[in-house]
């Protein structure tokens, strides 16, 4: 197996419906852990929340989410971007699209100073998104 840079995502409480969401945009497999199926937590009322996320798709990309436990501390967003770049410009348009339902475009897929079509958002779990379709 090659190397692979694979985004990990936290949430808190909102993992599962981020994970969902992200599969409704990209298709693929995904798998969902709770804390209470892993046996991770003695706090009851984290019981429900996911563990780990894994979404698996089609094409290729792997991410990965879960929810953070009461006990630790969380900032939305905190400084981090996930970069999507690809060429199929069907795929990465309708994946922008997916992304900003519910969220904020910051940056319409336009035309970039070094010649590809670049867009940025902010989907509605507060994570940053930055497509790239490549120039042909």
């Amino acid at each position: 197996m090659t190397s692979r840079l694979n985004p990990y995502l936290g949430f808190r409480d909102t993992a599962r419906a981020a994970m969902e969401f992200y599969h409704s945009v990209f298709g693929g497999e995904l798998t969902l852990s709770t804390f209470g199926e892993m046996h991770a937590s003695e706090d009851p009322a984290e019981a429900d929340k996911i563990m780990h996320g894994q979404l698996e798709t089609p094409n290729g990309y792997l991410i990965m989410g879960a929810d953070t436990p009461n006990s630790m501390e969380y900032t939305a967003g905190s400084s981090i971007s996930v970069s999507l770049s690809g060429d199929d410009a069907e795929d990465m348009r309708r994946f922008f699209t997916g992304l900003s339902e519910g969220g904020t475009v910051i940056e319409p897929l336009t035309k970039a100073p070094w010649g590809d079509e670049f867009g940025m958002l902010t989907d509605r779990f507060g994570v940053s998104w930055l497509v790239n379709i490549t120039g042909r």
